[in-house]
């Protein structure tokens, strides 16, 4: 092929051919010249000379994409090669650049039709300028500011070049650059600000150019967040963009510089000049968009500017919110504005679009939070200082004086909060539980998937009309009860309308006081259950049952403190289990456990009226409240009825209730077995084998529940079942045996299988949720060593159950050090036979490798002694296959791998094989690490890698180690101490990893390390700054080595939350609620 002489980079390269090959992969030819070309351009670019060329192509080529190309080739030089290139080639290709940018866009025509090719010829300028300026370039920015006074098209350009500079330097350079090199940028721009303000002043005052005026705004709304205050605001520039405001062409993007200067904050300096730009604001926004506008209509007819203006007027109105309220609440005249400019921020909430409602309802839930704080601070003062009584003499004065001035501020926002509840009523999203919904062709259908920006929304309206439910708590009430009284009467009756309303009230339970909650919900109650009498039709009544449902689950105060409307409601759901609209069924078992977590006390007790505790009532009429519920809905209601019967405190009943609960599975089982007995082949049945398998997932759900007072129905059960699951196991692996790989696929298979893997999660459930009694261990890990263990040894790998391994984890992690004795044989059934199945690729068996490795960390953690006990090639074994764990690209896993090192480092510190430990592979360790740390696939690991590293780094110099790391007898040169030899092989490693960095760069990194070893945040800080200076982690998404610092924000944050009644919903809290 023609095109292979390309890769000759002796001579100046063929551009013509060049041209023809890029055409070829963008092309429409064959396959097979689209690989081929591919394969060449790919070789280019990796060429180190190719760069050389660049300038060469630009001047010659006629086709875009291979200009393309050539700049693709020049970036990744000056990303990564730029600063060992000597002076004048980096000289000749800044000055090369700038001419072909200043050229191209000196004329109107060559700039409008290049416009792609300049575009990224800037890219390319402010990467260089990255690397040059300020130090070696100090003359750009009046270099630049001179030549856009030369035309209008470069000056167009050189506002797009500043914009571009200062979302590199501003936007976009965390991760990016060195924390140093950001700062130096920084003050070179800040210092050199005034030339580039006095050329936008300019432009904007003397340009009639409308492309010229809209570049240039859009680079001010680059420049505005940061530049120095008085460029703002003591000149001319805030009035040149009012007055810029009403035109249609310039409305979209001075709103957007609006709103820039609207979100600093900076104390009071300038708090005069902010309520002016507001008040003229206010005035011109009235003509431009009337207050008596729909504004929701108005957004769905407009033309998709007009829709920007909206969604920039909502960004304006909630960034000048934010950051400046109270100061404009100080005049009447500003009062009045701000309170129209609340207006239409409540019409805009209305807007169906989503990305709209973000930016109101983030706003308006910092509103009122700010309201709340107030109100719930002051409310503390009070309560502390009447407690304190005579010590605080002044405190009753100073807190009538907050007292007043904050309720002259809660009745000045006391009517746009009023609209505000009603728009959280009117637009509340969906909560998790409600699994009934209308599809896009109207019908009532049941939830197939979980919409998470959905459920994020639903988190923060239901914390915003939390807030609103504490500021005014009979508002609230009167506004819900209003609503839900249209829908009685018909007047406003919708599915949606209905929805949003019920799930508003089950979102802010727990926030009114005791009392007032009661009365409102026996009133919701009621209506709801009326309704759902007199409305007809199949759909409408599952919309109700749903919303019933619903709001029920939310209360379980309200609940336990009513038996009558507790028994009512359990009454309603047993009702609802009955109907088979899709998703009903469902939601009455899901609402029934849920009910039963949090009640459970009241169904085992005798009440007032009744001649029995409920439970016994309801275990009497079990088959038939189970009639039409499917398998896996009657697990569900197993489950809850195991809560119940756990509830019950004498043990004689307890057995009893749980010996009726399992009667109808019993009866069965012990069917099936005695039918085994007599001929084994009565088992290899598939009705059967499901048969046994729901028994199976009934039991499992009863032992999540009861805990260890299910101990009496396993042990009826636990030794048939073992058998059964050693005759299917042997099933299995014969057909495997027989019919090979596809055997595993077959429905029989799959059927023995889920009945293994649901034997063993039914033992696994029991013996974790049983409480830590030895006995229990004693009596069922024994007899399950050789059908269980025996049994995954002798398997073919595709019959082996990963759950073996979680089974064992499971016991390991409950009896601890107990199980020490046992680990060899757990060893030796399991370890090389599943390192033999994972190790051969990254990607089969996804469910042992989890598995097995949390199987490890258990071990390591409780039974550390039996590790030390292994030979060196199995501690090899071990070794590597943690190794290979945090290597692996799925992020569990590497997790795992990461901690289990971490655990066992710290065990062989402390143990008397340290020296011989990592004498074999401390530098392993070391360098592996580094590779991961390094290589841009593992960031979500670089917390943990920065912990292993700090644990070597303090490791050499603690004492724990009374001998040399290194060999004496392949190492000739004897190192002073180990510090000095791990300091030298890590400078090695690195250097030679990484030869873009000089020798100097990288003795620093390292030096830095072990001087801040003892400080963790700096430690890691420095890491970052490495990552960032070895170019291996540049362009790409860095937040994952900032995942640490937003986890520990959360933590605070929930820990707040707690404080404030209802904003934490009652079934995420841990309160075995008291409802004796």
């Amino acid at each position: 092929m023609a095109a292979e002489k390309l890769r000759d980079l002796s001579q100046p390269i063929d551009v013509p051919l060049l041209d023809a090959t890029v055409a070829a992969f963008y092309g429409t030819g064959s396959e097979k010249e689209r690989t081929a070309a591919d394969q060449i351009l790919r070789d280019l670019q990796k060429n180190p000379d190719m760069w050389l060329q660049v300038v060469h192509i630009l001047q010659k080529s006629q086709n875009l994409n291979t200009k393309f190309f050539a700049l693709q080739v020049l970036e990744g030089v000056i990303k990564y090669r730029w600063n060992v290139l000597p002076a004048e080639q980096r000289d000749g290709m800044k000055n090369y650049i700038s001419e072909v940018i200043v050229q191209l866009s000196s004329n109107e025509a060559s700039f409008r039709q290049e416009r792609l090719y300049v575009n990224k010829l800037n890219i390319i300028l402010v990467q260089i300028l990255k690397h040059e300026w300020p130090a070696r370039w100090r003359s750009f920015i009046p270099d630049l500011v001179a030549a856009a006074k030369t035309s209008e098209t470069i000056c167009e350009n050189c506002m797009a070049i500043l914009k571009l500079l200062s979302e590199e330097v501003f936007d976009f350079s965390r991760g990016e650059m060195t924390q140093q090199k950001i700062k130096e940028l920084k003050q070179s721009l800040n210092s050199e600000f005034q030339l580039i303000h006095e050329l936008c002043l300019y432009v904007l005052s003397a340009s009639q150019r409308t492309e010229l005026i809209r570049a240039t705004l859009a680079t001010l709304h680059a420049f505005l967040s940061w530049i120095p205050l008085g460029y703002i605001f003591e000149s001319p520039l805030l009035e040149i963009l009012l007055n810029f405001f009403p035109v249609a062409s310039y409305r979209n993007l001075t709103i957007q510089c609006l709103t820039e200067v609207a979100a600093l904050q900076f104390g009071d300096y300038y708090d005069a000049q902010y309520v002016k730009m507001y008040n003229i604001f206010m005035v011109q926004v009235q003509t431009i968009l009337p207050p008596a506008t729909n504004i929701p209509d108005a957004y769905a007819h407009g033309s998709s500017e007009e829709q920007a203006f909206i969604q920039n007027l909502a960004l304006f109105f909630t960034s000048l919110y934010k950051a400046h309220i109270r100061v404009l609440e100080s005049t009447p005249e500003s009062i009045s504005a701000l309170l129209m400019g609340l207006e239409y921020l409540i019409g805009i909430s209305y807007v169906d679009d989503t990305e709209v409602f973000k930016v109101c309802l983030d706003y308006w839930n910092s509103l009122v939070l700010e309201l709340f704080d107030a109100h719930h601070n002051v409310d503390n003062i009070a309560a502390a200082a009447s407690m304190m009584g005579h010590q605080m003499p002044f405190g009753s004065g100073m807190v009538d004086g907050l007292g007043s001035q904050l309720f002259q501020r809660r009745q000045l926002y006391a009517t746009p909060m009023s609209k505000l509840r009603m728009l959280m009523i009117c637009r509340m999203a969906k909560p998790e539980e409600v699994l009934i919904v209308e599809d896009e062709n109207g019908n009532i259908v049941r939830e197939t998937m979980k919409d998470n920006d959905v459920l994020v929304q639903y988190k923060i309206m239901r914390e915003t009309l939390i807030y609103l439910s504490h500021l005014d708590h009979d508002d609230t009430e009167q506004q819900m009860l209003k609503k839900l009284n249209k829908q009685l009467n018909g007047e406003d009756w919708t599915w949606n309308t209905l929805n949003t309303l019920c799930w508003a009230i089950g979102s802010i339970s727990g926030s009114m006081m005791e009392d007032q909650e009661n009365r409102f919900l026996v009133m919701v109650i009621r209506d709801l259950l009326n309704l759902c009498e007199v409305t007809k039709g199949k759909d409408n009544k599952a919309v109700i049952a749903s919303n019933i449902m619903y709001v029920v689950g939310q209360y379980p105060r309200f609940l336990r403190a009513h038996w009558k409307f507790l028994k009512t409601v359990v009454n309603k759901l047993f009702e609802f289990m009955h109907e088979t609209h899709p998703g009903v069924q469902d939601m009455a078992c899901d609402t029934f456990l849920k009910i039963v977590q949090k009640c459970k006390r009241k169904f085992v007790i005798v009440q007032v009226g009744e001649s029995e505790p409920f439970v016994s009532e309801l275990l009497t009429g079990l088959p038939a409240t189970v009639a039409d519920l499917e398998p896996h809905q009657i697990h569900t209601f197993y489950e809850s009825v195991g809560h119940m019967i756990q509830a019950e405190s004498d043990p004689q009943t307890r057995d009893e209730y749980l010996q009726r609960l399992m009667e109808l599975p019993n009866r069965k089982w012990a069917e099936i077995i005695g039918q085994a007995r007599q001929s084994v082949d009565f088992l290899k049945d598939q009705d059967v084998i499901r048969t046994v398998l729901n028994i199976l997932q009934t039991n499992t759900s009863v032992a999540s529940s009861l805990g260890t007072y299910f101990l009496s129905q396993i042990s009826i059960i636990f030794l048939d079942m073992l058998n059964v699951y050693r005759m299917y196991s042997e099933l299995v692996s014969k057909s495997i045996a027989e019919g090979g790989p596809y055997a595993s696929k077959t429905s029989i298979v799959k059927l023995l299988r889920s009945v293994k893997r649901e034997t063993l999660k039914l033992i696994e459930t029991f013996l974790d949720k049983a409480e830590d009694q030895p006995q229990i261990g004693k009596q069922f890990v024994p007899p399950m060593m050789d059908p269980v263990l025996g049994d995954y040894a002798r398997n073919l790998p595709d019959a082996r159950e990963s759950e073996v391994l979680s089974l064992f984890a499971t016991i390991i992690n409950k009896y601890k050090g107990v199980m020490t004795e046992d680990v060899p044989r757990i060893f030796e059934a399991i370890f090389e036979c599943t390192l033999e199945m994972i190790t051969k690729n990254f990607e089969d068996y996804p469910e042992h490798r989890l598995k097995f490795f949390s199987l490890l960390r258990a071990i390591a953690t409780h039974c550390f002694p039996a590790l030390i006990r292994l030979s060196s090639q199995q501690l090899k074994l071990v070794m590597d296959s943690i190794i290979w764990a945090f290597r692996h690209t799925e992020r569990n896993i590497a997790e795992t791998g990461l901690n289990l090192l971490l655990e066992m480092l710290k065990n062989f510190q402390a143990c008397e094989f340290c020296n011989q430990f990592h004498r074999t592979y401390f530098l392993t360790i070391e360098q592996e690490i580094f590779a991961v740390l390094t290589d841009t696939f593992h960031k979500p690991g670089f917390k943990l890698h920065v912990l292993v590293l700090q644990h070597l780094f303090c490791l050499v110099d603690s004492g724990a180690l009374k001998e040399p790391l290194w060999d004496a007898s392949t190492v000739p040169y004897p190192y002073p101490n180990n510090m000095i030899f791990v300091r030298e092989c890590t400078i090695k490693l690195l250097g030679e990893a990484f030869p873009n960095m000089t020798t100097a760069e990288v003795t620093h990194f390292v030096n830095g390390l072990f001087e801040s070893r003892n400080d963790l945040s700096t430690f890691k800080n420095r890491i970052r700054d490495f990552l960032v200076q070895s170019k291996e982690f540049s362009a790409q998404d860095n937040k994952d080595l900032y995942a640490e610092e937003a986890a520990a924000q959360r933590e605070r944050e929930r820990q707040r939350m707690l404080t404030i009644p209802g904003l934490i919903a009652p079934n995420e809290l841990q309160d075995e609620m008291v409802d004796s």
